[in-house]
């Protein structure tokens, strides 16, 4: 497969064959070399093949094959001429990460700090399968799935401010729960208020460097030393359910056909099966932000039982990953509304965007890249020029090199948490096995790929934080 180098970071697969646009890729060389070793780059090339694709088929800094789509795979379509594709969203619908900070620095919570990851790992129920201390009917489920993170704040989840801090407002007004299965509906009454296992962590960090004083400032990033919390979860069983739901249904009445691979299954967006599972997505994206917004509520109810307060616990910002969304772009000179497919990757809307909360909208939208376990993460802040280089999208985190198969075989959990520990990282999780997955080593370098996203301009570097406990599932 030729690929061509337009600068340092930006690399181009040509339009050839059945490619409908160029694929354009973000990377160092470094970050290029680990992509190659799978199938990324067909993946990228296969997606310019689909209908009413616009512009390019994009390639975030932390890209690594995924289903259809590669995971960090950005593609908008045209409303009447293209397609939404489960592929490009993702099964984990709404997988995302929400920021909280605090007043506190590490010195207040260093005495403190293993019976904080303590109480919140007895507050917050993680691992595969587990079920929430929230028990839910099926019909509050389907207000949920409507209503989002409205009802977990009208049910006392949190304050109203949370909800301006989050995408969407915490909820995509699209969501029609009507046709989501049975078996979706059943996977997700007993999993609301849970973290889950995989990649999902909840963080107890400190600011370790700030790049930009006075947008840091703007979001809240006082001083370095200060404690954050980052939550990053997602919908659970009901999103992978919706997932796989929509991809038989899709098969099942468009068939494969002329696809340039069975996972890139798709409908047309204006189709009724193209819609219902825009609005299911919707749906399940409702219940990703609950999810989130639930977990932020135990937390700040642990920091008031261990710390004796949780004043200053405000939400910097909830960003989504893996989603579909109808967005107004400009293409070749024209605002247009298109419909923008995120698998991994995070919405980065530089300032003047409407969607942007009222203070923070004349300097961008807060940008969240979470590392892998043990390593740093990201505050970033969206830039103007994302708009015309990704259609306003940046990486959503570090990026898998190594299977979690292979991981398995070389790590041991037991190891890593003496590892951290050294480091003086306190690690909770409900299974070592799943601690030896998520090994940073399977990942990619996040301060590469953060550092890519900043020198394109998809992102601008704001702050960089590290942790002091880990909680993972």
């Amino acid at each position: 497969m030729e690929i061509r180098q337009i600068s340092e970071f930006v690399w181009e697969i040509p339009k050839c064959g059945d490619m409908r646009v160029p694929a354009v890729l973000y990377a160092s060389a470094k970050l290029l070399e680990s992509v190659k070793r799978d199938m990324t780059l067909q993946q990228a090339r296969n997606v310019a093949c689909l209908p009413g694709i616009e512009r390019m088929s994009y390639v975030m800094p932390d890209a690594h094959q995924g289903y259809g789509f590669p995971i960090g795979g950005v593609a908008a379509f045209d409303m009447d001429r293209g397609i939404i594709s489960p592929g490009g969203v993702g099964y984990d619908i709404n997988c995302g990460v929400r920021l909280l900070r605090t007043d506190y620095t590490e010195k207040d919570v260093a005495a403190r700090r293993k019976e904080l990851l303590a109480e919140i790992f007895k507050e917050v129920p993680a691992g595969v399968g587990k079920g929430g201390i929230t028990k839910l009917s099926r019909s509050v489920l389907k207000e949920i799935l409507t209503k989002g993170a409205e009802w977990a704040v009208e049910n006392g989840y949190g304050t109203r401010e949370d909800l301006l801090m989050t995408e969407e407002g915490g909820r995509m007004k699209d969501a029609d729960p009507s046709h989501i299965s049975a078996r979706a509906l059943e996977r997700g009454i007993p999993q609301l208020g849970t973290l889950g296992a995989g990649n999902h962590f909840l963080e107890i960090q400190k600011v370790a460097h700030i790049y930009d004083e006075a947008i840091a400032k703007v979001f809240g990033i006082d001083a370095e030393g200060q404690i954050l919390v980052m939550i990053h979860c997602g919908s659970r069983g009901l999103g992978h359910q919706v997932a796989s739901d929509y991809i038989e249904k899709m098969e099942n009445v468009f068939g494969i056909k002329g696809l340039p691979d069975r996972e890139l299954i798709n409908a047309p967006i204006r189709s009724p099966l193209g819609e219902q599972y825009y609005k299911s997505m919707c749906a399940a994206v409702n219940y990703a932000f609950t999810n989130r917004q639930m977990i932020a509520h135990w937390v700040r109810d642990v920091f008031a039982k261990v710390m004796g307060s949780s004043k200053g616990l405000r939400q910097v910002y909830d960003v989504c990953h893996n989603v579909a969304k109808v967005e107004k772009h400009v293409i070749n000179g024209k605002e247009r509304e298109v419909c923008v497919h995120r698998k991994g990757a995070t919405r980065s809307f530089g300032p003047g965007r409407p969607e942007i909360p009222e203070v923070y909208r004349a300097y961008g939208q807060p940008v969240i890249i979470p590392g892998s376990m043990g390593t740093a993460s990201y505050l970033l802040v969206g830039t103007r020029e994302a708009e015309d280089l990704s259609f306003s999208s940046t990486a959503h985190g570090a990026g898998r090199v190594m299977s979690r198969h292979e991981a398995l075989r070389r790590f041991r959990g037991e190891q890593i948490r003496d590892e951290l520990e050294k480091k003086g990282i306190e690690l909770q999780s409900t299974s070592w096995k799943g601690v030896a997955e998520e090994a940073s080593a399977a990942y990619k370098d996040v301060d590469e790929v953060v550092r890519v996203s900043h020198e394109v301009g998809i992102g601008r570097l704001v702050a960089r934080v590290v942790p002091v406990g880990v909680m993972k599932g």
